[in-house]
């Protein structure tokens, strides 16, 4: 049977943000469906969609609504056919989908790692005692005043060029990236360092992209299963389900690490509150196939240790 594929005529829409990353990984996905079909550019047409994340710009995440921020206005174009795939930072996604969706296909996923961005300093270390540290993140606050209480963390958001030129003004005396975010736009220059998971763990699935689909597309799903990474999607699979049995939303700091060494996979994970007076941590090994057990694992037994109470800050 000829499979129905998409042409300049009839292109299939990509949905996206709209910022340089977001681009560059809808562009990143175009390339490797028109590789593995021999398409032409021109049988696919990139729509950007401005989210509720992207248009304010003054709050924390958390104050607006957490993850879906970034997501819901393209996922309903998705379900009212407005476009056929929608392309994600994997990092942003909460981990349920809106019923009609699904999310099964992931690229090659990027460096994991946090960079450390400072125009005066090699890293946190270096910084003196009051000296702030920008970040949006509640998962790089948290872990930075656990290591280092003598810092002051500051709201920062923005784009890569925003926060470089918050930085120039002295807003803060650093911030954070992630290295995957840099490399995709060809700008690692901008990293002071990159920051080893030992030191600082990355958000669960920090440097993969995620294609969502309708789940009743079998035409879309037949063309992502061939750009489909299994080695991404088994290090997710047990990321995630670590983070659904935690919480999933933005409101609470949480990092997670799978990694695979033949048949097994290793996962880190850790919980913190925000002001980074508590923190718990785990380290774990099972088979491959096994991975989304541990996660659920790994999560109730961090739980288990911090205490009923240990989530109540979000009231």
């Amino acid at each position: 049977m000829t499979q129905d594929l998409p042409s300049p005529t009839r292109p299939l829409k990509i949905g996206t943000r709209g910022s340089p990353l977001a681009l560059a990984q809808a562009h990143e996905t175009r390339c490797r469906l028109q590789a593995a079909f021999d398409l032409p550019e021109e049988a696919f047409e990139i729509s950007v969609i401005k989210t509720t994340g992207d248009r304010v710009q003054d709050r924390p995440l958390k104050e607006i609504g957490g993850k879906g921020l970034f997501t819901r206005e393209i996922e309903d174009a998705l379900l009212t056919g407005g476009i056929d795939i929608a392309v994600h930072s994997m990092k942003d996604m909460p981990v349920l989908q809106p019923a009609g969706l699904t999310l099964d296909t992931y690229l090659p996923r990027e460096d994991v790692r946090d960079a450390f961005v400072s125009p005066g300093a090699s890293g946190l270390g270096d910084l003196p005692e009051g000296a702030r540290v920008g970040t949006s993140s509640l998962r790089r606050r948290a872990q930075v005043l656990v290591a280092y209480p003598h810092l002051e963390v500051v709201e920062f958001r923005g784009n890569v060029q925003t926060r470089l030129r918050k930085l120039d003004e002295g807003v803060a005396a650093c911030t954070f990236l992630a290295m995957a975010g840099l490399n995709r736009l060809d700008r690692a220059d901008v990293a002071t360092a990159a920051i080893a998971p030992e030191v600082m763990l990355p958000a669960v699935a920090q440097g993969a992209i995620g294609i969502e689909r309708r789940e009743d597309d079998s035409r879309v799903a037949a063309m992502l299963e061939a750009i489909h990474d299994p080695f991404t999607g088994q290090r997710l699979a047990a990321e995630r389900a670590f983070l659904a049995a935690l919480d999933g939303s933005c409101e609470t700091p949480i990092a997670g690490l799978a990694e695979i060494d033949g048949g097994t996979l290793r996962l880190r994970g850790e919980i913190l509150r925000p002001d980074g007076s508590e923190s718990h941590a785990d380290d774990a090994s099972a088979p491959v196939e096994d991975g989304a057990a541990l996660g659920a694992e790994m999560a109730a037994g961090l739980l288990a240790r911090a205490g009923p109470g240990f989530f109540d800050w979000r009231g």
